[in-house]
């Protein structure tokens, strides 16, 4: 066998690269562990690789061979609902490594400069990630790349990698976002824009477990549940969601996201505001989410206007749907697309607490909760999979860069 031959044999992985310790309360955490995921669902050999700080980082054996894919964690297939066929590599940075700021001890600069060339180049087919510097490293050792970008930036693509053919395409989540990659210089051909996904556990029903979260944030049967999940941020509408719960008194509300000093700040922003039936539950895993959601008779979707609103992604809007439980969510121009469609049981204006509390009041008349889900945006959804996802972008990558199919 040729020298060629053999490394090409060698070159199986589909790398997906996260410059941050795993596992953390993060949207953009949760779409790159479940964009892996599906491609490790979809067959091929899929390899998650983050920056490891703990005890193990200092290990000697883990330094010197510190690319080695395992099984996944059970903390993180937990935390994050994934299957059990993606494999991890978290790569060691022990001290002084993210201790000072210097780019020579920074873990994304180790990762890119040090780790990809030298341990994981080898068995690399494809890298896929939203860190640009590891996705640039990738293109500058010869390996083909993907790369999601979801956020404004107005700081220009590098020409030499952006026209190099083996950045095979970049993908975002809405219009906005496409438009200002290309005005950053990123070839109008080479950018895709397609929705995030909903993770298939989320389908299954738990009417059991629905019926604990009822009965643990419930008073008595009779009472209703408004559930919102999410981040816990102004422009996310939680401070509207606030004074939606305080002008229905008879109504429980339950918000399930957010950072331990986020909760804390919004315990005690109810506190003052004298709000009594609305808790907030911090970081819910996603292994209990599914059933929180269809737990509730309504999920509240109220993001605020506002330069968000034009390229929040709907991350959680799909598990929303996935749920089959109703919801009500505010017009804002992201989800302008789903206007015509069943999926989303009532909209209106945003940043109006009355008018979202006026909506909520009305479909909780017209649809009662049913322990099977509403049908319509059950199938609905189905389209928006994190495998069909994965298959699409997959769809634009020259046949003979993609990584290998485990039989």
């Amino acid at each position: 066998m040729s020298k060629t031959s053999k490394n090409n044999t060698l070159k199986k992985h589909y790398i997906f690269f996260i410059g941050e310790e795993l596992p953390q309360p993060e949207a953009h955490l949760v779409q790159s562990t479940n964009a892996a995921n599906a491609a490790a669902n979809l067959g091929y050999s899929t390899v998650l690789v983050y920056p490891d700080k703990g005890t193990k980082a200092s290990n000697l054996t883990n330094l010197l061979r510190p690319f080695q894919p395992k099984k996944t964690p059970t903390e993180l297939i937990e935390y994050y609902n994934l299957h059990d066929k993606l494999k991890v590599a978290p790569l060691p940075m022990p001290w002084p490594i993210d201790h000072f700021s210097s780019k020579f001890t920074d873990s994304n600069t180790i990762a890119s400069k040090y780790y990809l060339p030298f341990h994981i180049l080898p068995t690399t087919k494809l890298v896929h990630s939203r860190n640009w510097n590891f996705v640039k490293a990738a293109i500058k050792n010869g390996i083909p790349a993907i790369y999601e970008h979801h956020h404004h930036e107005e700081k220009p693509f590098e020409q030499e990698i952006v026209t190099n053919p083996l950045l095979q395409i970049a993908v975002t989540v809405v219009e906005t976002i496409r438009e200002s990659m290309i005005k950053n210089g990123m070839p109008p051909e080479k950018v895709i824009k397609l929705h995030n996904g909903f993770n298939r556990l989320f389908m299954q029903r738990q009417p059991e477990k629905a019926a604990e979260w009822r009965q643990k944030l419930l008073q008595d049967e009779t009472q209703k549940l408004v559930v919102y999940a999410g981040a816990l941020q102004q422009f996310k509408g939680i401070d509207v969601l606030i004074d939606v719960a305080n002008e229905m008194p008879n109504v429980q509300f339950a918000c399930a996201g957010g950072k331990p000093a986020e909760v804390e700040y919004y315990q005690q922003l109810v506190k003052e505001k004298q709000v009594s039936n609305i808790q907030f539950l911090g970081y819910v895993l996603h292994n209990e989410l599914a059933s929180l959601l269809q737990a509730a008779d309504v999920l509240a979707h109220p993001h605020c206007s506002g330069k968000a609103a034009t390229f929040t992604s709907p991350l959680k809007l799909f598990d929303y749907f996935a749920s089959g439980t109703p919801i009500v969510s505010t017009e804002i121009p992201s989800l302008v697309e789903f206007q015509d469609t069943k999926a989303i049981t009532a909209w209106c204006e945003p940043d109006n607490p009355s008018k979202f509390a006026e909506s909520l009041k009305q479909v909780l008349e017209t649809h009662p909760r049913k322990i099977e889900g509403y049908p319509d945006s059950i199938e609905f959804v189905k389209q928006f999979s994190w495998e069909n996802r994965a298959a699409k972008i997959l769809g634009y990558v020259d046949e003979s860069l993609l990584p290998q199919l485990i039989v």
